[in-house]
């Protein structure tokens, strides 16, 4: 039997088959354009599932069920989206109405973070353990919590921001309205604007750093700006990176701290900086975890699904 997987982004829908090795065997996406009707949606993901059956030649009577990996806040239970900032939902039933359309024994939702921390759990970095935590670093820092093999959601579903713990009381404005988040500052978004602040620095002060050269080639500052400064033996590019890892850090061992998983998993654009990364950050985490020289501490690692994460653990949603 098969599984599909949705990823339901404000940008793009994407859909995979999943076969019962976890490997998606069929790939496709059409634009989500969020500004529309839900029902218009639900049957935009209804005729790509049919699609991707139909090119791969089987029928829907092979699929044992459908996960829609969502942004926002979700309900499993009364299979509904309950909020979504970028989509209109609210308390919007989309598995029901996804269930007329496709004859399928199974439909699940999932908010889209816990999709991906549950793949990496399943088939991916985190596999074979009962608990993990992902991190995700990219425009926002995202998470999802596994605990005894099932995705820990609190009472009301909208557990596991954890991007929006406090690491620096008064400290960088976050886009929920809060200041000092852990994902004002280890967020792709947070790097950049670390590194913007140290150019402007290095600018004011008459300080050279090979960080301008790379912008002049890049044509803007992204997340590799300062590890790629780095790399070349700047400064200035290991200050920002140095400051980066400092707080990401933190967040961290903050994680550790509170659920002592067996897994972190780290997703996201900063991590394709990979084991360069893990250098730099796992010595530091180890500094600030709790009683880390009597206990056995959690693995770190890259995560390994990638952007599939969402529609394989969106896929295996309900196992």
């Amino acid at each position: 039997m098969y599984r599909i997987g949705i990823d339901l982004g404000g940008t793009n829908i994407a859909a995979g088959i999943v076969n019962e090795e976890f490997k998606i065997i069929a790939k496709d996406s059409v634009p989500t354009n969020a500004n529309r009707p839900g029902e218009e949606i639900v049957t935009d993901i209804a005729n790509l599932c049919k699609k991707l059956c139909a090119d791969l030649g089987i029928t829907e009577a092979d699929i044992a069920s459908v996960g829609i990996a969502s942004p926002g806040i979700v309900d499993d239970e009364s299979g509904e989206a309950i909020y979504a900032n970028n989509l209109p939902f609210d308390h919007f039933p989309i598995c029901s109405l996804l269930k007329k359309q496709l004859a399928v024994p199974e439909i699940h939702i999932e908010n889209d973070a816990n999709a991906a921390a549950w793949g990496e759990a399943i088939a991916g970095a985190a596999k074979g353990t009962k608990s993990s935590v992902m991190i995700t670093l990219g425009t926002g820092v995202g998470g999802g919590i596994i605990d005894g093999g099932k995705i820990f959601k609190g009472f009301n579903s909208a557990a596991g921001e954890l991007g929006h713990i406090v690491i620096h009381v008064d400290g960088r404005p976050c886009s929920c309205g809060r200041k000092g988040c852990w994902e004002a500052y280890s967020s792709a978004t947070g790097l950049i604007n670390m590194t913007k602040d140290k150019l402007a620095e290095c600018e004011k002060a008459g300080r050279a750093t090979v960080m301008t050269q790379i912008v002049a080639e890049v044509g803007k500052v992204n997340g590799r700006t300062a590890f790629d400064g780095m790399r070349k033996g700047d400064e200035a590019a290991k200050e920002v990176v140095d400051e980066y890892i400092k707080y990401l850090a933190s967040g961290l061992a903050s994680m550790i701290n509170i659920f002592q998983p067996e897994v972190i998993s780290i997703g996201g654009g900063i991590s394709n900086e990979g084991q360069f990364l893990l250098d730099l950050v796992v010595p530091k985490v180890h500094e600030e975890i709790y009683g880390t020289s009597v206990v056995q501490t959690p693995a770190i690692r890259i995560a390994t699904l990638r952007n599939d994460a969402g529609i394989i653990g969106a896929a295996v949603l309900g196992m």
